[in-house]
């Protein structure tokens, strides 16, 4: 681990990280910053002060093993949620950061709407979002490098929201040629829906041959 000065222009190598990931502190959310970051195989996490991030193993899921339980292609079937993409992203984080049962709070702080907001602004960062009677009801944001999608955060407020607005997210990558779709680390809910956890270093092999796609979200 080490600490950031406010000009460095690399990060750590990975592999130098913590047992549990952290791989640097300091330095600034700055746009080029975390474009940096993600094309290094590294996220941010907190804000007071900033750290930085790289798990191992890495949770993703293969855009072609997602699993949709009987259940959930009901609720798919039913159409409950209309879909969209990209009409509602700076309140998707602010859903994201809302307390929710089980959540008094989350690392999506003022500092990170500002900062993935700017990245929203210059086509780095993306949402989609599931709308019920005219009401933001679930939504999940990421960031975009040529075939790579990187998962930061989902929410709900109407029961199947987020696991109907992943099951479209994932059919939205697939069509358009994304090849890998980082979630960082695993959770109840997407190891449901078929998140696999693989080693580090295979990771950033998959993350070079995504992000030399040629994708748009």
């Amino acid at each position: 681990m080490r600490i950031l000065g406010e000009n460095a222009k690399v990060f750590p190598d990975p592999a130098t990280a913590t047992n549990d990931g952290l791989v640097a502190i300091g330095g600034d959310l700055s746009v080029p910053r975390l474009l940096l970051a993600y094309r290094s195989g590294i996220f941010p996490w907190t804000i007071g002060p900033i750290t930085w991030w790289s798990p191992d193993p890495r949770a993703i899921f293969e855009l072609d093993q997602f699993h949709v339980s009987k259940s959930l292609a009901r609720v798919i079937r039913k159409g409950t949620f209309e879909i969209t993409r990209d009409q509602a992203f700076k309140e998707v984080m602010e859903g994201c950061a809302a307390p929710a049962p089980g959540r008094r709070q989350t690392w999506i702080s003022p500092e990170f709407i500002t900062a993935y907001t700017q990245l929203h602004r210059e086509g780095y960062a993306h949402s989609l979002e599931c709308w019920q009677s005219g009401q933001l009801v679930g939504g999940i944001y990421g960031v975009t490098i040529g075939g790579f999608f990187a998962g930061e955060s989902m929410f709900h407020r109407a029961s199947n929201a987020s696991k109907v607005g992943l099951y479209h997210l994932v059919e939205h990558l697939r069509e358009r040629g994304f090849a890998l779709f980082d979630i960082q680390t695993p959770t109840p809910t997407t190891q449901q829906l078929g998140a696999v956890l693989i080693p580090r270093t295979e990771y950033l092999k998959r993350l070079v041959g995504a992000m030399a796609l040629d994708c748009t979200f």
